[in-house]
């Protein structure tokens, strides 16, 4: 069943993340190439394409881990490639990320790792930083007693949730994720759906999700952002999607496998 949409007429000022031109290569090699893109505010925006279109590539450029060879990419109205230390600073501390295997440090507790940002960001005592991460662990729907487990005493699922708890440390305005439901079980994947579209009506977030997960797409995914060519080829919501006729976005939401789906 489908959650809820936001709604898709959304102003300009509600852009909170805006890509323009975006050009990305690995030595001459393009990935990416006059790629533009909007993310609006309080939408769960996915982002799909076919396995090495760049996918990614873009997320991790957007964070500032892979380097443009042109173009720009505005986040809460400023442009990261202008923006000074102190300004980028600020603009990460309103963004959480949640890696695709999770990239937990496995030498830390869940609750060391979901603090880490804290002490990186915040000057909290111990005790407030204890309290903020068994909330955050709760926010999660993980037990209390997986805070003093280290990652490799949990299951695939629940480092997904711990890492997302890590993610939400700082109350993030934007949040990022790179195939959240990646080797879930079709159950556990359906419920981080659903904690996804929780968390992101309860907190106000805005949610930028790599997928290839079909079933994300239709049930929570307010809008749909379609990679190839080295760029965004369309964008809409499930209804555009399944009314498409570019070939490859038809072939992926009408598909044999699409058909099984349904």
């Amino acid at each position: 069943m489908a959650f809820p949409r936001a709604p898709q007429n959304v102003a300009a000022g509600d852009v909170i993340l805006e890509a323009r031109g975006v050009c990305v290569g690995f030595g001459t090699k393009m990935v990416l190439e006059n790629l533009d893109l909007d993310v609006y505010r309080g939408e769960v925006l996915g982002f799909v394409g076919g396995s090495g279109t760049g996918k990614s590539v873009l997320m991790r450029t957007i964070l500032g881990l892979t380097p443009m060879k042109a173009g720009r990419i505005s986040v809460f109205g400023q442009d990261l490639k202008e923006a000074t230390i102190a300004e980028r600073t600020a603009i990460e501390r309103r963004w959480g990320v949640l890696f695709q295997q999770g990239a937990l440090f496995s030498s830390l507790t869940v609750r060391q790792n979901i603090q880490f940002p804290m002490r990186e960001h915040l000057k909290l005592s111990q005790r407030l930083q204890d309290e903020l991460a068994l909330l955050k662990i709760e926010m999660v729907g993980l037990p209390r007693d997986a805070a003093d487990k280290f990652p490799s005493e949990l299951s695939g699922g629940m480092i997904k949730r711990a890492a997302l708890a890590r993610s939400l440390a700082l109350d993030p305005d934007l949040l990022f994720l790179d195939e959240p439901t990646s080797g879930l079980d079709p159950i556990g994947a359906a419920e981080f759906d659903q904690l996804i579209y929780k968390l992101k009506e309860t907190l106000g977030l805005t949610v930028y999700m790599v997928t290839h997960d079909l079933d994300s797409l239709h049930t929570v995914c307010d809008r749909i952002a379609v990679l190839g060519e080295r760029r965004v080829l369309v964008t809409g919501s499930i209804d555009d999607m399944m009314a498409c006729e570019q070939p490859w976005v038809k072939s992926y939401f009408r598909g044999a496998r699409a058909l099984r789906r349904a």
